[in-house]
């Protein structure tokens, strides 16, 4: 029989109980600490406290993560603020050390986040190397394949 993902109830109600939410139930987010696997838990009922169980190996050794929250605002009220911050006039286009930052701060203000590829191009000009300096090193690496 497959380990069931249920939360088990402990009938304890969370410090948090009673406190005003706006309607929304929660989903926790867990880590086993046997295997690895991360789990999500929806729990029907703001408060109550769940035992839950890893969804991969049934074990009941999990660590609560700490999840984004999504701030929802509208499409005018994010770029409104863009347009309103200072800092964008202080970024030097022919410095990639100043277009990192500037990027990094976009990334946090829209609360897109970045990809892993994204990270290591700007790794790389936080280093101060220009993007696509590499490309054109490609071209000439003499390593003798065309």
């Amino acid at each position: 029989m497959a380990p069931s993902s249920t939360p088990v109830s402990t009938g304890r109600r969370s410090p948090s109980a009673g406190r005003p939410r706006g309607g929304s139930v929660p989903i926790y987010e867990y880590r086993c600490q046997d295997c690895g696997h991360k789990s999500s838990v929806f729990v029907r009922r703001i408060g109550l406290e769940v035992e839950p169980v890893c969804e991969s190996c049934g074990s009941r050794s999990l660590t609560r993560l700490i999840s984004r929250v999504a701030v929802l605002r509208s499409e005018d009220d994010i770029f409104q603020g863009l347009a309103e911050d200072a800092s964008l006039d202080e970024v030097d286009e022919s410095d990639p050390k100043s277009m990192a930052r500037f990027i990094r701060r976009m990334s946090q203000r829209l609360g897109e986040p970045l990809d892993a590829e994204m990270e290591a191009e700007l790794e790389r000009m936080e280093a101060g190397e220009m993007p696509g300096d590499e490309e054109e090193g490609d071209d000439l690496s003499g390593d003798g394949e065309d």
